[in-house]
Formats: structure tokens, C-alpha cells, sequence
């Protein structure tokens, strides 16, 4: 795979923890909302109906069904509705803090450093994510990871999101290469593979859990630590 000269990483689920700081700043909310008096009688509780709903609206948006607003704006209330919660300010708080929060934090996937150490050295990398521009930017600098990229191109900036293959049309024209010199390496089958096949790029599909699936992939990975024998 020496052919490469330039990597496209996403950041969510790929090197950014998503699940682990998600779940540490659902905790803080829990606790600073007092939402065990208001209903949710235990944080477990909260943070499943959190992944579900958040599952179901990120799965809408990445199929251009909803807008990235929707998802700000709906999220904790359908999370706070099964609980007998119906309160528009307090959704409306939760949903703010959690995205002023939660991109605070700065766990990474395991051997996200290092690999990023052995990898910059060698190719140019470049972050291509559907998160928003705001967010995305704290969460590269909370992590610490910013000196690796020469480029974070988020769906806001380029005009279209991941799997449309303009998103990655874009990243190449940056850096005024081809497709032939670059490897796309993401968690995603729909987004991040999908659509870097659809700009004809090879994928590395990031798998820690081995969940199974059809996509076709170019090679396939269950720790960020094989790309150093890969690439």
C-alpha cells in the first residue's frame, strides 16, 4: 500500500472516542440537571435512550433526510419524552451544553496517537467528517491531534456530506492530487466507505467490534495500530 501519498481519516468512532466522551458528558448533565428527581430513575437509563435516538437521527441525516438543525433541536426531547418529560427549556439546555461539552473531551481511540505519530512522518493526512464546523474544530484541538492534519474538511465547509463523492473532490483538489494517491480509513460502511468509493478512492475499513457486513473493502482493521504495518 506504499503507493499511497495521502490519507483521509474520519473522526468520529475512528480516532475521536465518540462513545466515551459522550457517555462522560451525558453523566455530568445527569447529575447537573438533577434528572434522576425528574423522572429518569437511573443514568443507564438516559444514556441508552440517548444512543438510540442519536443512532436514529444521525442515520436520517447521513441519508439527507434531515438537516444537522433537526438533530440539534430534536435529540433531548425525543430522549426526555419516554420519560414523561415533556420540557422545552430543558431540552433546549441539555442539547446546548451537551455540544458545548461533550467536544471538550479528548479521548481517543486506542493507539490513535501513535499511529498518527508513525503515519505523519510518511503521508499527508487530512480529517473529512460530517460533524459541525464548530464542534469538529474543539474536538480536534481538545484532543490534541490538529498538528497531525494539513486539512479538517467538514460537510459545512465543502458543501456536501459524506457519502457524496464531492465532499472527497474537494479534499483531493486541496491537495491537488488524485484518487490513485489516496486511501480513505473510516468506521462508517454507509458514509465513510460508501462514499469513498463513489470518488473512486480505496478504503480501510475501521471494525474494533468484527461487526459483520457486506461492503466491499480494499482491506479491513480491528485496531488503529495495524495501519503502521499496513501503510
Amino acid at each position: 500500500m506504499s503507493r499511497y501519498s495521502i490519507i483521509f481519516f474520519d473522526l468520529d468512532h475512528t480516532l475521536w472516542d465518540y462513545e466515551t466522551n459522550s457517555r462522560e458528558t451525558l453523566y455530568e448533565l445527569y447529575n447537573h440537571y438533577q434528572l434522576q428527581e425528574k423522572g429518569i430513575d437511573a443514568f443507564i437509563r438516559f444514556q441508552e435512550k440517548f444512543e438510540e435516538v442519536n443512532k436514529q437521527l444521525w442515520h436520517l441525516y447521513d441519508h439527507g433526510k434531515i438537516t444537522s438543525e433537526v438533530i440539534r433541536e430534536a435529540r433531548f426531547k425525543k430522549i426526555l419524552q419516554p420519560f414523561g418529560i415533556s420540557d422545552d427549556d430543558l431540552s433546549h439546555k441539555l442539547s446546548e451544553d451537551y455540544l458545548a461539552e461533550c467536544p471538550k473531551k479528548g479521548n481517543l481511540m486506542p493507539y490513535a496517537i501513535e499511529t498518527l505519530e508513525y503515519l505523519a512522518g510518511r503521508y499527508a493526512l487530512t480529517v473529512i467528517t460530517n460533524g459541525f464546523e464548530d464542534v469538529q474544530r474543539v474536538k480536534i484541538s481538545s484532543s490534541g491531534i490538529g498538528a497531525y492534519f494539513d486539512y479538517v474538511i467538514t460537510s459545512q465547509r465543502a458543501g456536501h456530506k459524506k457519502p457524496a463523492p464531492e465532499i472527497f473532490h474537494f479534499a483531493l483538489a486541496l491537495h491537488e492530487a488524485t484518487a490513485d494517491d489516496t486511501v480513505m480509513i473510516g468506521d462508517n460502511v454507509q458514509t465513510d466507505i460508501a462514499g469513498a468509493k463513489n470518488a473512486s478512492i480505496d478504503t480501510v475499513l475501521f471494525n474494533p467490534g468484527g461487526v459483520e457486513h457486506e461492503a466491499e473493502v480494499n482491506h479491513e482493521i480491528q485496531s488503529l495500530k495495524e495501519l503502521c504495518t499496513l501503510l
